[in-house]
């Protein structure tokens, strides 16, 4: 990467970085405060869904405003989100401060990474693209690598009031990472394409037309959706999991976090100085998310759980450059935030279902095997999407052929 783009990826990892002391905090601090695992569920569900049903909107918005406004305000908002829930809990008191301005940081999160996806190809036009994905993840996990231990570490010396007011810090520095960037690299995306003009919902049917029509699209949807199964059910239980079920403490669990993200960080290292296929990197990662969704889920043993710990988190971001990799590939330049917010919507609609499952069966005897069951249901749509794409071309080779 050039000199000049250095702060550009500081930015996403310092944001990346806050982002994930939240989503650390969230289970962990609802299910210390009552121990129960289907409130964790609930949480989670609460605090994703709203972040995954926007996408729409904002890729919708990035078409027709600069996306790299929309990324600074996204940063800053966020940090102001953190200050004022934290000024409501000390007017209140009350968890459900935390659960609700982690729900409007994610709505947030869901911005600047919609104006990210669109930003990219136009700073990085002239480099392979699958490798500007994994610097662009790789900034990604060192925030996941760090975010459980600074957590950690910050809430073994304050309570977590004051972890989410360093949070609301960190968006503030990343924004002003942001804004150096801007101004050394010379970079300006204030005139974005021209949107479409007439209804309102021209872009959502623009978008979901893509997705029926585009060859390929819906099969990148699909694989995303089953994928997000696993990942959605690993994120919502990992707390109870590993603090309830296996009787570890917080500090194992952190472990287990950073042990994850370090794991990816060297996977996405090998990606971008290996010229792997697209296709090899979305078929290794599949299977070995669904293997370890499968172990994780079955094993009684703390080391059997976090074997599936591992091989699902790790392989997540690769799979993430298979399917950004797609997406680039297969959806039109002028439509591509509209198109690429509907998409993300879809890809991880299964996320917050999977958090909402897990308040379905509350017993920690039951999330181990909730666990095996999505990840079989996982490979299922990988295998069925597979033969659906095989028959398909066979199809149109015989079509081709009369």
């Amino acid at each position: 990467m050039r000199v000049n783009h250095h702060a550009f990826f500081c930015s996403l990892f310092v944001a990346r970085l806050a982002d994930q002391i939240l989503l650390f905090l969230v289970p962990l601090v609802v299910f210390q405060t009552t121990r129960q695992v289907s409130w964790s569920g609930l949480a989670f569900f609460i605090e994703t869904l709203p972040r995954y049903l926007v996408f729409p909107f904002f890729g919708a918005l990035c078409d027709r405003i600069s996306p790299l406004r929309l990324m600074r305000v996204s940063q800053t908002v966020r940090a102001l989100v953190c200050f004022g829930g934290m000024l409501a809990y000390a007017l209140v008191g009350g968890i459900g401060w935390l659960i609700a301005l982690s729900a409007l940081c994610g709505v947030l999160t869901s911005q600047g990474l919609v104006a990210r996806e669109v930003m990219l190809p136009q700073i990085f036009s002239t480099q392979q693209f699958q490798r500007v994905l994994a610097y662009s993840q790789l900034a990604d996990q060192l925030g996941f690598v760090l975010g459980p231990m600074l957590a950690a570490l910050l809430l073994g010396l304050w309570h977590w009031q004051w972890v989410v007011a360093a949070t609301g810090v960190l968006f503030l520095s990343a924004d002003g990472a942001l804004l150096l960037w801007q101004r050394t690299s010379g970079f300006n995306s204030n005139r974005p394409p021209p949107g479409p003009t007439g209804h309102w919902s021209l872009p959502l049917r623009i978008a979901l037309r893509h997705v029926a029509l585009l060859p390929g699209l819906k099969k990148v949807v699909l694989l995303a959706a089953a994928e997000n199964l696993v990942i959605g059910v690993t994120l919502a239980t990992s707390a109870a999991m590993v603090t309830g079920l296996h009787a570890q403490s917080n500090r194992y669990y952190a472990v287990l976090q950073t042990a994850g993200a370090v794991t990816t960080v060297l996977i996405l290292l090998t990606i971008a100085r290996a010229a792997w296929p697209a296709r090899t990197l979305g078929r290794v990662a599949f299977v070995s998310i669904c293997v370890g969704g499968v172990i994780a889920g079955a094993s009684a043993a703390p080391w059997g759980y976090a074997l599936g710990f591992l091989l699902i988190v790790g392989f997540d971001k690769m799979f993430n450059v298979y399917i950004r990799s797609a997406r680039q590939r297969i959806i039109p330049p002028q439509d591509f935030g509209k198109t690429t917010g509907v998409v993300i919507l879809l890809n991880n609609l299964t996320q917050p279902l999977a958090g909402l499952l897990v308040t379905l069966f509350p017993a920690r005897t039951q999330t181990g095997p909730l666990i095996v069951g999505l990840s079989l249901a996982m490979g299922g749509i990988g295998v069925a999407v597979t033969i659906g794409s095989v028959l398909l071309r066979r199809r149109r080779a015989v079509a081709l052929g009369d």
